[in-house]
């Protein structure tokens, strides 16, 4: 009782003291549009909002306040030099443990934190989401449960317009030189490789239901026994 075996992508077993644990951190990459903000959603939706809370990487962009404005677009933020990986890996070491953190609120329209912050947790089941969240060992070694989403990089294009131009604010040029010049080029560098990681890789993002639900019957096996425990 209190120890878990997880049998990964890679044919490994894992295995989860769940004695020491008080949270379940389920780490979910793979590139931007894949659909992993959907299946973090969904998983939240029939888990229950109460157990679960969703952490987005993009809300731990480095601060850019110091810089002008104009600075601030130029900057390559799909690469892991772009976010503040340290204090994510403190919130989440918090989460854990059954704390409260306090997020930061990032504001993409200006490419920098909002002075505010909001009270995050307890939670029983923490989901972190974002491109490079298995591509980062000090991350990924906190996680319970590794998930790749794998959708084609055309559909990922698409979506990826979409959300800019629609929530964003962006125009279709920009985003497509961002896309040539930064998004496509890192993720060939750092987000498709940190697949090899990956306990579970979902095809097809959050339309694929079979494979949500596998994944929902592996996160409550793990809270009965953390329950148990």
């Amino acid at each position: 009782m209190g120890v878990n075996k997880f049998i990964g992508n890679d044919g490994l077993e894992t295995e989860i003291n769940l004695m020491e644990k008080k949270g379940i951190l389920i780490g979910m990459a793979g590139a931007s549009g894949s659909g992993k903000t959907l299946v973090a959603q969904t998983l939240y939706n029939t888990l229950g909002s109460k157990r679960v809370v969703i952490i987005q990487e993009d809300s731990y962009y480095k601060d850019l306040a110091h810089l002008p404005l104009q600075e601030r677009t130029r900057i390559n933020f799909d690469h892991p030099d772009a976010f503040d990986h340290d204090l994510l890996v403190t919130h989440l070491k918090k989460l854990v443990n059954g704390e409260v953190i306090e997020h930061p609120v990032y504001d993409y329209s200006i490419h920098s934190r909002k002075p505010e912050t909001r009270q995050v947790g307890p939670h029983r089941i923490i989901i972190l989401e974002g491109i490079l969240v298995l591509a980062i060992p000090e991350i990924r070694e906190l996680m319970d449960i590794k998930i790749y989403i794998d959708t084609d990089p055309d559909i990922c294009l698409i979506r990826r317009l979409r959300r800019d131009i629609h929530e964003r604010g962006r125009e279709v040029d920009s985003v497509l030189r961002q896309y040539e010049e930064t998004v496509r080029p890192m993720y060939l560098q750092f987000v498709e490789p940190s697949k090899r990681y990956a306990h579970i890789i979902i095809p097809h993002g959050g339309k694929n239901v079979i494979a949500i639900d596998i994944v929902k019957s592996k996160i409550e096996k793990l809270l009965r026994e953390i329950e148990a425990s």
